[in-house]
């Protein structure tokens, strides 16, 4: 069948406009998913980090150590003679006064008896050493037992020499003890050695409970939390906020809009993952503590930090 002009012309302009307004709807979706897609790449560009407000603290620097509980008052007992233990009187634990007999020495040689040696206690306490047994020979160098005050007790720590000019009477301590892993027993310096030892470069302290307890024995092993300096007067900040190079320190500090700034700081004393910024920085910004090395200096950032989401 044959069409006319006419119908072929009405057929051409029906064909253009369908090839037009396809055209059209295809640029129209192309242009959204653009603008779609540069929507997401700014929003995936935008860093996420954390951040806390930097204001001043105090920072309590310590020394950690161990020592041993011992009685506070202790003397080694030896006989007057020497011979054999023929008696014991007293048993590991057992109290005893000053002047008690706790042991007898037989002096007696082959051929020739004597009366036994009484061994008395030269102060009261408890014993805190396992006596020797009977049958023993002892000298007058020989150490029978050992007797303490066990309710007044004490802990002796070494600490390291360069530590020393810190050290002085009243020093406050935690002091953590095996049998009790989750107790915490206040103890504090009552005396400091005079001399550092010069084997281990260490100097003695000792250290009184602040509270007598039961729970507390001679002997025990103890872990040793000495509270030496305080720091105040300077801001604080996370250890993790301060990036460092060969040649400065700096931060990220945020404005109300979320802009970063790089600032360089001075920084100071360092305890416990917290540190001084001397130089810098003021009270009460915003400093980056999670997320900084995505960061650069002018670019805006998604701050997820609870105490920014809160103002």
């Amino acid at each position: 069948m044959k069409m006319n002009k006419k119908s072929l012309s009405i057929l051409i302009i029906i064909i253009a406009v369908a090839v037009t307004l396809i055209s059209v709807f295809a640029i129209s979706a192309t242009s959204k998913k653009s603008i779609t897609n540069a929507k997401r790449k700014r929003a995936a560009s935008v860093p996420t980090v954390r951040t806390e407000l930097a204001e001043e603290k105090i920072l309590q620097d310590y020394v950690l150590t161990n020592g041993e509980v011992e009685s506070q008052r202790a003397v080694a007992v030896y006989p007057s003679m020497g011979g054999k233990i023929a008696v014991v009187n007293v048993a590991l634990g057992s109290h005893v006064n000053k002047g008690d007999v706790i042991a007898k020495v037989d002096p007696s040689e082959p051929g020739m008896r004597y009366a036994l040696s009484p061994v008395e206690a030269p102060i009261s306490g408890s014993i805190l050493s396992i006596p020797s047994k009977v049958g023993t020979t002892v000298t007058v160098n020989s150490e029978i037992t050992m007797i303490g005050d066990i309710e007044n007790l004490q802990i002796s720590a070494a600490i390291p020499e360069r530590y020393v000019s810190e050290l002085k009477p009243g020093l406050k301590a935690d002091i953590s003890l095996q049998s009790y892993p989750d107790v915490v027993f206040e103890a504090f310096i009552s005396r400091v050695s005079p001399v550092v030892d010069k084997a281990s470069r260490t100097k003695e302290v000792i250290l009184h409970f602040a509270k007598k307890d039961s729970r507390i024995n001679a002997g025990m092993f103890a872990k040793v939390k000495l509270y030496t300096s305080k720091y105040s007067g300077e801001i604080v900040v996370p250890s993790d906020a301060v990036v460092s190079d060969d040649e400065y320190s700096y931060v990220f500090v945020i404005d109300e809009n979320c802009v970063a700034e790089k600032r360089t700081v001075k920084t100071g004393k360092s305890v416990d993952a917290k540190v001084q910024i001397l130089e810098g920085l003021q009270s009460g910004e915003r400093v980056i503590v999670e997320g900084m090395l995505s960061v650069s200096d002018g670019i805006k950032v998604n701050d997820l930090s609870s105490e920014k989401v809160n103002q």
